[in-house]
């Protein structure tokens, strides 16, 4: 593993009874790349990121961040190596403030623990913190929701007040699990003008089933299938691949 190389599969397997769902699989990618994961419903995408992330013990294999073997280690440990994600439902604090949901991302990255909600106050929104919500609310094009309740947002504003937060989180790797599900065409595209924007920023790997919105800011496609990556590369030659096509699209 060479030290362009910030995370890593070897073999991984996952079994789920007689269900295999991540299958032998191998995966690397380099730092600051964005990366996308499409396939079939049920080919074992979501599996892999929950090995990455740790939500899932691999039954074999390991899983590596910038050469170091994290395969045993807990989500909040790996979350403290600044690998981060999100999940398909939404997970923001409904009953906070928008700017209270970031103040909490960011709190936690810097002070590396949770912050007590008991802190919240009008003194609160002077400190450094105040700063960097700002910054990665006007990011998201969410800085006239600053003092909103989120519980009164609707979808897609949340799902871009969980990727402030993630980014208000600085995370080296950040993990995507879907992030257009349940949006409209116009809550997608903000969203991909925002990532085509900071991409690269930091090391990005997303599973999504919208491919051509995929393909508007991601460096390379995995394809899974049954388990397994069948292929992984440059978007358009990926997308060519005969074995692709035959199970992806049936052509």
């Amino acid at each position: 593993m060479n030290n362009s190389e910030i995370l890593m599969t070897k073999g991984v397997t996952k079994s789920f009874g007689d269900f295999r769902a991540v299958n032998n699989v191998d995966f690397e990618m380099q730092a600051k790349e964005a990366v996308g994961i499409i396939g079939p419903n049920g080919a074992g995408k979501t599996t892999l990121l929950n090995i990455i992330t740790g939500y899932y013990m691999p039954d074999k294999g390991a899983v590596f961040s910038e050469g170091y073997d994290i395969t045993n280690l807990s989500p909040a440990k790996r979350v403290a190596l600044k690998i981060a994600r999100t999940f398909q439902l939404v997970h923001v604090f409904d009953n906070l403030s928008v700017f209270n949901n970031v103040a909490l991302a960011f709190y936690r990255k810097k002070e590396g623990k949770a912050l007590p909600l008991s802190i919240f106050s009008s003194s609160f929104k002077q400190s450094l913190i105040d700063q960097k919500v700002h910054e990665n609310l006007e990011m998201f094009e969410l800085d006239h929701l600053i003092d909103e309740t989120v519980g009164n947002l609707p979808l897609g504003s949340k799902k871009r007040l969980e990727l402030a937060m993630a980014f208000a989180a600085e995370p080296k790797v950040l993990l995507l699990d879907e992030p257009f599900a349940g949006l409209s065409d116009q809550e997608i595209d903000e969203i991909v003008s925002v990532l085509k924007q900071h991409a690269h920023d930091r090391t990005i790997l997303i599973v999504e089933h919208k491919v051509s919105k995929l393909t508007e800011f991601v460096d390379r496609l995995a394809v899974m299938n049954e388990g397994e990556i069948i292929s992984y590369g440059d978007c358009e030659a990926t997308l060519n691949d005969p074995d692709v096509r035959k199970c992806y699209w049936k052509v």
